[in-house]
């Protein structure tokens, strides 16, 4: 399971612990990693993604599940979720036609 969201596409970073003494040693920045089920209304469905809770709040912020796929860059994405963006993208075109 990588620790990676589907969304964003952050993942884990690397750094160092810093001791008093000045001694580094090697640690991982793990993302705060929520599985949730983000509903579409276009669609009608649930979607289960596994999503980091900064991006939550991002998915709020734009008004719904929906308009932060339409809005959302694409590069940055896992293949399930350019997938369910393609589903939403077809729907609202056909509905706005």
């Amino acid at each position: 399971m990588s620790r990676k969201c589907e969304l964003t596409g952050v993942g884990v970073q690397f750094g160092n612990n810093v001791s008093h003494s000045q001694r580094k040693t090697r640690r991982r920045f793990e993302p705060n990693i929520k599985i949730v089920k983000c509903h579409s209304e276009l669609t009608g469905q649930e979607y289960k993604l596994k999503v980091v809770a900064r991006c939550l709040r991002s998915i709020e912020k734009a008004g719904g599940f929906d308009s932060y796929m339409l809005n959302a860059k694409v590069f940055k994405m896992s293949d399930n979720a350019k997938s369910i963006r393609k589903e939403i993208k077809k729907i609202k075109y056909k509905v706005a036609a």
